[in-house]
């Protein structure tokens, strides 16, 4: 795959209205979720499916476009996180707990990147117990070479959205992961 055939993973052909107050909203969705209920129970049902859409969408591009660098989206995500820390490495399960992934998941996609001569581990020098993940040189000028790229590619995807509007999205997704943390953790019965 090359740059000009990548595409935006959308449904083909597939069109979103417009409600009275002009915010879109899915038909299909609506008519299929009609039965939760009207009013804040409806929109709750259709902006949580909106969400997951829309980070659907979001995963497969990203994908797409990691792909075309020879990574999947979840090398390149440990590649810049690895780009952003001390030069000893980081932790393995520090790793899974900032990109909210198992530790297994980590492992294997720590196994591909050395593998692949762009990430190494190394022992932890406070830790003997523990192993730390580090970018090599070959890591660290590969992603250096797409870093900025990568923020190009995603900008479009906010086109049209204020600086305030983008304020209010990262909010309310965060208010979300804040609830959906106290629902994990029993606080919010």
């Amino acid at each position: 795959m090359n740059r000009s055939q990548l595409q935006h993973p959308a449904i083909p052909g597939h069109k979103f209205e417009r409600d009275d107050s002009r915010c879109l909203f899915d038909p299909a969705m609506r008519s299929m979720m009609s039965s939760v209920g009207s009013g804040d129970r409806l929109a709750a049902v259709e902006a949580l499916g909106a969400l997951r859409w829309a980070a659907k969408d979001l995963h497969l591009l990203m994908e797409r476009w990691a792909e075309l660098h020879g990574l999947s989206e979840g090398r390149l995500q440990i590649l810049f996180r690895l780009r952003h820390q001390p030069e000893a490495g980081v932790a393995l399960g520090d790793l899974a707990t900032m990109l909210n992934v198992s530790p297994r998941n980590v492992t294997g996609l720590i196994d591909t990147l050395e593998r692949d001569g762009l990430v190494e581990r190394v022992p932890d020098l406070d830790d003997r117990r523990s192993i730390q993940a580090r970018l090599t040189a070959d890591g660290r000028e590969r992603i250096d070479g797409i870093w900025h790229e990568a923020f190009n590619h995603q900008l479009p995807i906010t086109q049209g959205l204020t600086g305030k509007e983008l304020v209010q999205l990262r909010h309310l997704c965060f208010r979300l992961v804040e609830n959906m943390n106290a629902l994990g953790t029993g606080e919010n019965k």
